[in-house]
């Protein structure tokens, strides 16, 4: 046996828990503090249990479309190859600008994916990351919109007939507040609690004729408010918050390695620094836990 294979051996032995394959997000539960899992074409594997041991994450250079599963050279939109990437409706700019939904416009390139995943409702709610931002989703993925941001507050304000119209109101709001999560800051701390429910009651002051107006566009139905919607407070798996974030990268190095000091959105917060696993769908990465 080689010095390599014998090292690689040890590992074997030493490791709790091994998976290797093309990876997608973790997946979460609103537990308290929140339940997360490794999700691999391999299957899925608990990684609370993983915090406060070593663990070690080697990229095999292979990555894998999460759409068509083609070997790509480079990941497109967190995981696509650029065919996929640039045919589907799912990788169109309006998925980050939906106030452009092309499916609204007509030109949608798949009408029965706009269907299913865009005229359908959608909440439009507010949240504590690194600071109080507006955001949209669709109604069935709630709370785990929140929980992939990291939030530590969340309170739906209003529930819309479409994604279109959850972002023009999104924009409308968007004049006031932040929507987007200053990540770093998120990854150092919960910081002190909100008053959410005041927030939005100031958003909804300022915003009263925008609001008016997509009513008298849309119908009075077609925009409904959630005045009495309750909050949710989520609670992160974090042993020790880093006093600095750097972020590990698997373009830049194959191997990431370090002591997991807790989970938060969709990142890794290790001793050596932080890794956000959403980035790198697709990717054949093999994990393992040491015991």
């Amino acid at each position: 046996m080689s010095m390599t294979e014998g090292a690689s051996h040890e590992r074997a032995i030493s490791a709790e828990r091994v998976m290797e394959g093309a990876i997608r997000k973790m997946r979460t539960a609103l537990d308290d503090p929140v339940t997360y899992h490794w999700v691999s074409e391999a299957g899925e594997l608990p990684l609370n249990p993983a915090i406060g041991k070593v663990v070690r994450l080697e990229f095999a250079g292979q990555i894998n479309c999460v759409y068509c599963n083609r070997l790509t050279k480079k990941s497109f939109n967190q995981g696509y190859c650029y065919p996929c990437f640039k045919k589907l409706a799912q990788c169109d700019s309006c998925i980050v600008k939906p106030e452009k939904c092309h499916y609204a416009e007509g030109t949608c390139r798949e009408p029965e994916w706009g269907d299913a995943h865009c005229n359908i409702e959608h909440v439009v709610y507010l949240s504590h990351t690194s600071a109080a931002k507006v955001g949209i989703t669709r109604g069935t993925q709630v709370p785990t919109r929140w929980m992939d941001q990291g939030a530590t507050q969340a309170r739906p304000i209003a529930r819309v007939a479409t994604r279109h119209q959850s972002g023009l109101l999104e924009v409308a709001l968007g004049q006031h507040i932040g929507d987007k999560t200053a990540w770093q800051t998120m990854l150092k701390g919960d910081g002190e609690p909100l008053d959410l429910a005041a927030v939005r009651d100031d958003l909804f002051a300022k915003c009263a004729n925008d609001i008016a107006a997509l009513q008298e566009r849309f119908g009075l139905q077609a925009v409904q408010w959630l005045d009495d919607a309750p909050e949710g407070a989520i609670r992160y798996p974090v042993q020790v918050w880093p006093s600095k974030v750097k972020a590990h990268n698997f373009d830049k190095t194959s191997l990431v390695e370090g002591t997991l000091l807790g989970i938060k959105g969709q990142y890794l917060m290790l001793d050596t620094g932080v890794l956000n696993v959403r980035k790198f769908g697709g990717y054949q990465i093999r994990l393992e836990i040491q015991s």
